[in-house]
């Protein structure tokens, strides 16, 4: 019986990169991690802390120091993009835009030169534009193409869904959309639990959080309302905020979206066909074309697959087409550069419009 191992490229080992890593081996999903920074002492480190966790993982994964010689990664099944400067990301998810756009344009197209037909997984920010440069230099299909996007934004949006009316989140279908970032909306109109819309169950059960005990129930009781007349608009500026709340704290965001970059991972592996909110490429969907956004799409053993287009109201179909615009505005600023350039090493970086780095 023969048996191929599992290999996972990790580009970019700041923050997110390492606890992609760990989550991929604490969950047995990868036999050998490439890694990738131009930071060596940070690397060597990050390279002898993950080896040392793979004692306690549930099968031995072994960890390799790969520097900058990105070529060595085309033998991965996927790779996970996490290069960036959070600290450019304090104000906007976009405010790493010419940094990451500057790294994918250095390495992606020299890993597609040297053979790489795998699949790509971006984290990096601004998450939608930085996936479709990948998908532009890496002369993939789009399906092998996606960002993590709004996975954790959906399931922050879960999470605050299941805190007011004390469901747990796995019963709760819930999806932010559009761009990662601060155009993202909720799907308010679409949210559901066990089939039934949130609507419909605001006014056939209009029970109240006394019933349900604690301090939550006190703050609804009192407000006269049941347990799922919820406050979109907060429910949402939580959901989309989340990030920050966590970057205010310790200047950076690590674990729960390095657990939603493992979980696109694993959901390629295992070909679960799993329903995901990430970044990928619409093709007529809700009226877009050519861009990669956030949306309820299939991941499986071919990468992205089907998109499912929810029913959005008026007011959200608006919100979402404004986050498309976001992104597409966003693409405007990048300087040309060729695909043949990103595959010529050296790689020489063209000048961006409004990046205030060069002046």
């Amino acid at each position: 019986m023969s048996y191929r191992p599992v290999s996972i490229g990790i580009i970019g080992l700041g923050h997110v990169g390492p606890h992609v890593a760990n989550s991929l081996i604490l969950q047995g999903v990868a036999d050998q991690l490439l890694l990738c920074d131009t930071n060596e002492e940070k690397l060597a480190a990050e390279v002898q802390d993950l080896n040392d966790s793979t004692v306690f993982a549930p099968h031995r994964a072994v960890v390799v120091n790969c520097h900058a010689d990105y070529e060595r990664l085309a033998q991965c099944d996927i790779i996970v993009n996490s290069a960036g400067q959070v600290t450019l990301s304090a104000i906007s998810r976009t405010g790493e835009l010419f940094k990451a756009i500057d790294d994918v344009r250095s390495y992606v197209g020299r890993i597609a030169a040297a053979g790489f037909t795998g699949f790509w997984v971006n984290v990096s920010n601004p998450c939608d534009v930085v996936t479709r440069e990948i998908h532009r230099l890496s002369g993939l299909p789009a399906s092998h193409v996606m960002g993590t996007g709004t996975v954790l934004d959906s399931a922050r949006l879960r999470t605050v869904i299941s805190l007011k009316t004390g469901l747990a989140p796995e019963s709760i279908q819930a999806y932010m959309i559009g761009e990662h970032g601060n155009t993202q909306i909720a799907a308010w109109s679409s949210i559901s639990f066990a089939g039934k819309l949130l609507s419909e169950l605001g006014a056939a059960r209009p029970r109240d959080h006394a019933e349900q005990g604690g301090e939550a129930g006190k703050s609804q009781t009192s407000a006269g309302s049941g347990i799922y007349d919820l406050d979109a608009a907060e429910v949402e500026a939580k959901a989309r905020e989340g990030g920050y709340v966590a970057y205010r704290g310790k200047q950076c965001t690590e674990y729960a979206i390095g657990n939603a970059a493992a979980r696109l991972v694993r959901a390629i592996l295992h070909d679960e066909h799993v329903v995901l909110s990430a970044s990928v490429q619409l093709n007529g969907e809700y009226g877009q074309d050519g861009l990669f956004i956030s949306v309820p799409s299939v991941v499986g053993a071919e990468g992205a697959g089907d998109i499912f287009e929810l029913s959005l109201n008026d007011q959200e179909r608006a919100g979402f087409k404004a986050s498309c615009d976001a992104v597409r505005d966003n693409y405007a600023k990048l300087a040309p550069m060729s695909v043949q350039a990103a595959r010529t090493v050296p790689v020489v970086i063209p000048r961006h419009q409004g990046d205030d780095r060069f002046e």
